[in-house]
């Protein structure tokens, strides 16, 4: 529903009237106005004469509605008919709607009203004038942009412990469209609008351009069609962690131009916006189609640096050492057995006899003396073996045919020529 008749707009109020008013007003109407004063004021609104609605119990039929608040679901003053007209209305806050209804039959001459802006009273005056307001609006334009209320704190707009009431007007770019969605939204008291929300105007920040409103635990996205969009949040005293953050997007309709993406949602995005890590789509196009893309170009990237060239290189070699280094080691030894002499006895036997370790050292002095007297010892002690060769034996066991074995090994025994060296010496006694 829309406004009927003329609307006259001032900037200390204004007035409006029903269809064709003082003549009869039509038929089957139904016209809303929305009065907005400036913050910290409020509104009063009178009627004049004449002033004749059908009269009807509680107002059933044809009646003048009007309400504390700019919403339909604001809380209701009281319905006005019949041949007397209302006394002066107040709101207590800066909103007042108002809707005007007519039936099917019974029309009257229907209404003249008129309103003005008065101070709000909740609000101290210091010298007779008015607080000033805190200034606490942001510009923003572009493409795209983020839009967040930590900006208000950052900037210090307003006082620890005072309200935030704070405007954010988004330009889009020329010819361009305005696409909001929401990144991060938090209402420190949900579902009571009059201590905190998050509202989106289409166009201008008046009333009438109200496209959403949001003070619940959920906040969608917002699609203008308009290139200049107004977001404003209120949060009272006690409602200052209430916060949000939110990202617009300038686009256009479809077909699509050169320097333009389609998002496959009725959207054209400029091409900038493509691959950049955010959403700037309805639905992901921009950034699944890009993907791959991406992939392909750092891995293209990645294999055109002089680094890699030098690590793939150094990889290559080390490989070829391992692989060189791991056939050395499993190549069969038959070369180095074929290569090997014949057995040596003498030096196997060197090597392997255990170490000989003499009780006694010998002396090098007086050698000629003693090895005169050292014969004569090994003479007599050759005679005192030779006619004992019972004793040969030293177990009983052991005798038998072995004793001619024995015999003989002595008797080759005593018939070797023992060469004397100068090594034997007379014994240290032992310490």
């Amino acid at each position: 529903p829309t406004q009927c008749d003329n609307w006259v707009r001032t900037s200390n109020g204004g007035h409006f009237a029903s269809p064709n008013y003082p003549n009869m007003y039509p038929p089957n109407q139904e016209c809303i106005y929305i009065l907005e004063a400036a913050p910290r004021q409020r509104i009063e609104l009178t009627f004049d004469e004449p002033y004749y609605i059908e009269p009807s119990f509680e107002c059933r039929f044809d009646h003048l509605e009007v309400r504390d608040g700019p919403f339909g679901f604001s809380p209701l003053i009281n319905r006005y008919c019949g041949l007397k007209s209302p006394a002066l209305i107040r709101s207590t806050g800066r909103f007042m709607w108002i809707k005007f209804t007519s039936d099917e039959e019974l029309e009257g001459k229907g209404f003249q009203a008129k309103y003005s802006f008065i101070p709000d009273p909740d609000f101290t005056y210091l010298g007779g004038i008015l607080n000033p307001i805190p200034d606490c609006q942001f510009e923003l334009s572009g493409a795209d942009g983020i839009v967040r209320s930590s900006q208000v704190e950052q900037e210090g707009k307003t006082k620890p412990g005072q309200a935030v009431d704070c405007i954010w007007t988004i330009k889009a770019t020329p010819n361009a469209k305005i696409y909001l969605r929401f990144l991060d939204y938090q209402m420190e008291h949900s579902n009571e609008c009059k201590r905190n929300f998050v509202a989106v105007y289409d166009g201008s920040s008046s009333i009438e351009n109200l496209k959403a409103k949001f003070c619940s635990t959920v906040a969608n996205d917002v699609m203008l069609q308009t290139g200049t969009g107004v977001v404003r949040m209120w949060a009272d005293e006690g409602s200052r962690l209430s916060r949000f953050r939110m990202l617009f997007t300038s686009f256009v309709d479809p077909p699509c131009s050169g320097n333009t993406y389609f998002c496959h949602s009725n959207m054209c995005i400029n091409n900038s916006l493509v691959c950049n890590g955010i959403q700037n789509c309805a639905y992901p196009w921009d950034e699944n189609h890009c993907r791959e893309k991406k992939k392909n170009g750092l891995f293209e990237q990645i294999t055109k640096t002089h680094g890699t060239v030098i690590g793939i290189t150094s990889g290559i070699v080390l490989v070829l050492l391992i692989i060189s280094i791991l056939v050395q080691v499993k190549q069969p030894r038959k070369k180095v057995m074929a290569c090997k002499t014949a057995f040596n006895k003498t030096g196997f036997q060197e090597v392997f006899d255990p170490p000989h370790y003499e009780l006694f050292s010998l002396r090098d002095k007086e050698i000629s003396a003693d090895l005169a007297d050292l014969s004569e010892e090994l003479e007599n002690y050759q005679k005192m073996r030779r006619p004992s060769t019972a004793s040969r034996c030293i177990h009983d066991h052991h005798c038998g045919s072995q004793a001619s074995n024995i015999k003989q090994s002595r008797t080759n025994l005593s018939s070797m020529e023992l060469p004397f060296r100068n090594d034997f010496a007379q014994p240290q006694p032992m310490k």
